[in-house]
C-alpha cells in the first residue's frame, strides 16, 4: 500500500468523481525557546533493575533539539543516557549537576522527588 491510502482518515472507497479524500497531516511541533520551557529534572528506579537515573522531562519541541540537549547533558556529566518520548535520560544521580547545566542554558528548573 502507499502512504497516501494509509493515511486516509474514515473513507474506504466513494463513488463520487469529485471526492478528495482527508489525510492524516503530522502536527509540527516547534522548539520553544529554553526561557519557555518548563522542565523537571527528577531520580529513577522504576523497571531499571535498581539502577538510578536522571530523567529530565517536560521537553517541548522536535527530537533534533532534544538529542542536542541530551548530548550536552551526557558531555558534561561524563556518562551515558538517551532522549526519547520528550525525555532525558542521564546514567547515575546527577539531579544537582544537570539542573546547574540547565540554569547554565537559561531554561526554567524544577527538582522533584529528594
Amino acid at each position: 500500500m502507499s502512504k497516501s491510502i494509509k493515511n486516509r482518515i474514515d473513507i474506504v472507497y466513494s463513488t463520487n468523481p469529485d471526492f478528495e479524500y482527508q489525510h492524516d497531516e503530522p502536527e509540527v511541533v516547534e522548539t520553544l525557546p529554553p526561557n519557555l520551557q518548563d522542565l523537571r529534572v527528577s531520580l529513577d528506579r522504576k523497571q531499571r533493575a535498581g539502577k538510578e537515573v536522571t530523567l529530565v522531562s517536560g521537553f517541548v519541541g522536535i527530537d533534533d533539539d532534544l538529542k542536542a540537549l541530551a548530548k550536552i547533558l551526557k558531555t558534561k556529566c561524563g556518562v551515558g543516557g538517551t532522549a526519547k518520548d520528550s525525555e532525558i535520560i542521564i546514567q547515575g544521580d546527577f539531579r544537582e549537576k544537570v539542573s546547574n547545566i540547565l540554569i547554565e542554558l537559561k531554561y526554567k528548573v524544577k527538582k522533584n522527588g529528594r
